[in-house]
């Protein structure tokens, strides 16, 4: 059967198409580009420079920055704790590993309230363990170690839960090859295995954080809203909101809407300078 009777057979009458490709396109403006563009649009209801005021005042500046310092930390880490994770997954049996990969799982199903709650009970200043922190100038709640942690609590699964499939379609053949060959373990790892995940490792760490930068419900328990100090981005703006400060909110708003757009922007240059190796690691 040739190739145009297939495609005759398997594809959907013309006007069928495009209504389903109307209505997606409509479902994506309403649901992704009129909230975005009223962000925008909000920010600039007085003006720029307005606008630029209002970002560069002194806690705002402290809650960019904040949030930017929490994603350059949480976002490495749960790169290593997933390529770990994963590894330990795909390369070994060992009885457990189906709690392994529920236990990964577990921050898609769990409040991110839930969890801040549940850092705040095991690190606070009431615990056995917060309370030695605390006495040993390490407090970990109200303090920037907890955003951190519930940082990474929120956004570990991803950079798991994009490498484990790679590396279960990948097996294990060409690292046994490269280690018959008398390479090392880190040899092998640098120079087959990473190369092989590279593209999942980068989707998993670009999702990672842009969810970061955007958490609210397990920051805002273990943070205490503390202007200048715990406040990040996502929380100083439901604060200025709750202020009636909407040109501030917003404009903040915008700038985290901006970091988001960049990262999206990011993926997709990376996808179309390399779609030739991307399109190879497919068929392979």
């Amino acid at each position: 059967m040739s190739d145009t009777v297939i495609s005759h057979v398997t594809s959907e009458p013309r006007p069928v198409r495009a209504a389903l490709i109307g209505f997606a396109v409509l479902a994506m403006a309403l649901l992704v580009g009129a909230p975005l563009i009223t962000v925008f649009a909000e920010a600039l209801t007085d003006g720029l420079p307005v606008a630029l005021e209002s970002l560069s005042h002194p806690e705002a500046v402290d809650a960019i920055r904040l949030t930017l310092i929490v994603a350059a930390v949480s976002v490495p880490l749960n790169a290593i704790f997933g390529i770990a994770a994963a590894w330990t997954i795909t390369k070994f049996q060992f009885k457990g590993k189906a709690l392994l990969l529920t236990l990964i799982d577990i921050p898609f199903s769990v409040s991110p309230v839930v969890a801040g709650l549940c850092i705040v009970l095991t690190f606070g200043a009431n615990s056995a363990f917060g309370g030695w922190l605390v006495a040993n100038g390490f407090p970990v709640v109200f303090a920037l170690p907890g955003i951190i942690l519930a940082s990474m609590f929120v956004t570990f699964p991803f950079v798991a839960r994009e490498i484990i499939p790679v590396m279960i379609e990948q097996g294990r053949s060409e690292e046994e090859a490269a280690l018959t060959l008398g390479a090392s373990g880190w040899r092998v790892f640098f120079t087959v295995t990473l190369p092989n995940i590279r593209w999942a490792l980068l989707y998993g760490v670009l999702l990672c954080n842009a969810r970061a930068m955007g958490e609210f419900g397990a920051v805002a328990v273990v943070s205490g809203k503390i202007r200048g100090l715990t406040a990040t981005m996502p929380i100083s703006i439901e604060m200025l909101y709750n202020e009636y400060q909407s040109v501030a909110a917003f404009s903040m708003a915008a700038v985290l809407a901006l970091l988001a757009l960049v990262t999206l922007a990011l993926k997709t240059l990376l996808e179309w300078r390399y779609a030739s190796q991307l399109a190879a690691n497919r068929r392979h």
